[in-house]
């Protein structure tokens, strides 16, 4: 078993409330909500017509100039450059760049270079660009298709540019794993440093799915909430009984992950400790979680044995919680198995209700809320909570935040193909 532990000295956020990371909390804190109407793309054969935007000044999705925490695209990459990437590359370059400006972690030796490791993935990738690509070589022929289509869709392409933008040579690797990808992204990057890899790893998911080829695809499978076409922001109900599905959001989580030491010795900030990491497949069905919640309790269970914690040392749980009819009330039952007695000290809520579910970035983007929750002491809200379908010790934090000292948090991700992820984040010291 190795000695070596690993800390997150950098957070990088992009998220349907806003672009960078204290406007982010402080609106999920508040109880905000980033869902609004699709207004980008005709959305009248589509059932869902609402989806959480990361809000922009170009006015592209959500936001309007002058918007607190509106994503400035011009701050990340040129106009010319932003057309060889599709979005979930440009949101993982963007809260790369904020969290690798936090770390303060520019390495200017070959050595440290060559330490310093980058680990984004996606659910899906360059979903944009794969459909576009479709409509031209359908309307124009192949002859007109860019170059740049293959290098905006590859999924590791993220990690593939961050490499290159700073000059990590490190381990440059990818995961996709549905909807628990940001998760294990954030868990294989802190078991490479373990592993003596690297020193440094820039970890975390990304993804920008929101367009008629993704709405239309996810509406058709019946996961996507219809019922709140007129009223978005009341569309993402974790728990509540008038749940339906869930809302598609985009964005990006990005940590700097980093040797404790190597942290120590050049005097970084230490936000918290990756502590514990686990993972499980349910090997049930394609798309649903099994029914008795097996999966994401051995996930759970795994990952506080590798922490060396008890139930009773977790204070916060950052839930899947999709706000799917079937999915919320199994995890919550598997955690209700998994914390026993403990269940009534325990805040859980599911951040989704705020920002929507974020595929590919969820896990990353719900794992630095964590490590907001230890440094704050303060649980995120689960909106819309008015009427919850099942009964539970569990405090599900209905419409308001709880404050309360966090010493340990756990985070959640389930993924279709019944893949699972949980991370434990303690404390530093």
């Amino acid at each position: 078993m190795s000695n070596r532990r690993v800390v997150i000295t950098g957070l990088g956020l992009v998220t349907p409330l806003a672009a960078g990371v204290e406007p982010s909390w402080e609106a999920l804190i508040g109880g905000q909500s980033g869902i609004g109407p699709i207004e980008n793309f005709d959305t009248s054969d589509l059932s869902c017509k609402i989806a959480g935007y990361v809000p922009r000044i170009d006015g592209q999705g959500g936001g309007a100039e002058g918007q607190v925490g509106a994503f400035d695209p011009d701050r990340v990459m040129s106009a010319r450059d932003r057309k060889r990437v599709d979005e979930f590359i440009l949101y993982g370059i963007a809260a790369a760049d904020e969290a690798i400006a936090m770390a303060g972690w520019t390495p200017e030796d070959e050595t440290a270079r060559e330490r310093t490791g980058v680990l984004i993935g996606s659910g899906i990738g360059g979903l944009q660009t794969v459909y576009e690509a479709s409509l031209t070589i359908h309307e124009r022929g192949a002859r007109r298709l860019s170059p740049f289509v293959v290098p905006s869709m590859l999924i590791n392409l993220a990690s593939g540019q961050v490499s290159m933008r700073y000059g990590f040579k490190g381990p440059n690797h990818s995961v996709v794993t549905a909807c628990s990808t940001g998760a294990h992204a954030i868990g294989d990057a802190a078991n490479f440093i373990r592993n003596n890899n690297a020193d440094v790893m820039v970890a975390g998911g990304a993804e920008a799915a929101i367009c008629r080829l993704g709405i239309g695809c996810f509406a058709a499978s019946r996961a996507l909430s219809t019922a709140n076409n007129d009223n978005p922001q009341k569309a993402s109900r974790p728990w509540d009984a008038a749940r339906d599905g869930f809302v598609m959001g985009e964005g990006a989580g990005i940590m700097v992950l980093e040797e404790l030491e190597h942290a120590l010795a050049r005097g970084a900030n230490i936000i918290a400790e990756v502590k514990g990491y686990g993972l499980s497949g349910d090997a049930y069905h394609i798309t649903a979680p099994a029914p008795d919640g097996n999966g994401g309790f051995r996930s759970m269970k795994m990952a506080l044995q590798s922490a060396g914690l008890s139930p009773e040392d977790i204070d916060y749980v950052n839930a899947h919680g999709t706000s799917t009819p079937l999915g919320d009330e199994i995890e919550l039952k598997a955690v209700e198995r998994m914390f026993g007695d403990a269940a009534q000290n325990l805040v859980m809520s599911s951040t989704k209700s705020s920002i929507g579910h974020l595929l590919g970035a969820a896990g990353a983007v719900e794992a630095a809320f964590c490590a907001l929750a230890i440094r704050d002491g303060v649980c995120p809200p689960t909106l819309n909570l008015d009427n919850p379908s099942v009964e539970t010790k569990v405090n599900l934090a209905p419409h308001k935040a709880v404050k309360k000292p966090v010493r340990a948090a756990l985070s959640n991700s389930f993924g279709f193909g019944g893949t699972n992820a949980s991370l434990v984040l303690t404390a530093y010291p």
